[in-house]
């Protein structure tokens, strides 16, 4: 069985996809682009991006009732590879102790010229 989850603080699904999906006690959290629901725009910036996505990852983990330290693997999709370090920075910032096993890939494009998407899933 799975159920949806859905945060009105983060990006509404642009497309045939949920924010996130629960079963049998994972999410798993669609990518997210850096916009700010509020206002519709795309910060500018790869930290600033960073910091948005995670914002927006926070959000629907939130609305399952979980927070960061549920997230068990994470994929960031960047850009270019030079953005890493920048993007790490931030990154780090969101979680403490054990942090979860991730991915970070560079990609031709990402949807809307974002520099930045971040995934992940999480379990209760």
């Amino acid at each position: 069985m799975k159920k949806v989850i859905c945060s009105e603080k983060a990006p509404g699904a642009i497309g045939p996809y949920s924010q996130a999906i629960e079963a049998n006690g994972m999410v798993f959290v669609s990518g997210q682009l850096p916009i700010d629901e509020a206002t519709g725009l795309m910060a500018e910036g790869i930290e600033a991006q960073a910091r948005q996505s995670l914002e927006n990852v926070k959000h629907i983990l939130g609305a399952a009732g979980l927070e960061m330290a549920h997230i068990v693997k994470t994929t960031v999709f960047l850009a270019d590879m030079s953005l890493f370090a920048e993007m790490n920075k931030v990154y780090a910032t969101y979680f403490e102790g054990a942090c979860p096993a991730r991915s970070a890939v560079a990609v031709k494009a990402l949807p809307k010229d974002a520099l930045v998407e971040i995934e992940c899933i999480a379990a209760r």
